[in-house]
């Protein structure tokens, strides 16, 4: 009989461990509740020196979130998120225009990217400029890529 016992004691004891162990494992897996209504809405901008996005040394760079709020280390995340909801977060429509800026024709290419979400959906811009006087110009004074 104080066999029986024994064994009956490590059933119990294992069946309390183990069912436990489920318990917790299943309670961890429960998926994270949405704190925000809002799309998200963060990118990373930079401004390297290079023709090439992907080995041009980056010189600059910032965060910006704009929803719920506009927000990150960017110098006027106000500005650049408003600009941005312009033109319904299409990088290429910021530079559409002529710029009335006089810049010399040498060759010192500049290259800005946007990598992130834009209201939910992913983000990847990049375009490269001959120098950094024909970038200000094309960008006509925008707030997104000044920092």
């Amino acid at each position: 009989m104080r066999r029986n016992s024994h064994a009956i004691f490590a059933t119990i004891t294992a069946s309390t461990l183990l069912l436990g162990g489920f318990a917790t494992a299943t309670a961890q897996a429960a998926p994270a509740k949405a704190e925000s209504l809002y799309a998200p809405s963060a990118l990373v901008l930079t401004v390297a020196r290079g023709e090439d996005p992907q080995t041009a040394t980056v010189e600059r760079a910032v965060t910006l979130t704009c929803a719920p709020t506009a927000e990150g280390t960017h110098p006027d995340p106000a500005a650049a998120c408003k600009e941005l909801a312009a033109v319904q977060g299409k990088f290429s429509e910021l530079t559409v225009g002529p710029s009335n800026r006089t810049c010399t024709r040498q060759w010192d290419p500049v290259v800005v990217t946007a990598h992130g979400v834009w209201q939910g959906k992913p983000v990847q811009f990049s375009t490269t400029y001959g120098n950094a006087c024909e970038m200000a110009g094309s960008m006509n004074d925008n707030a997104v890529f000044a920092f």
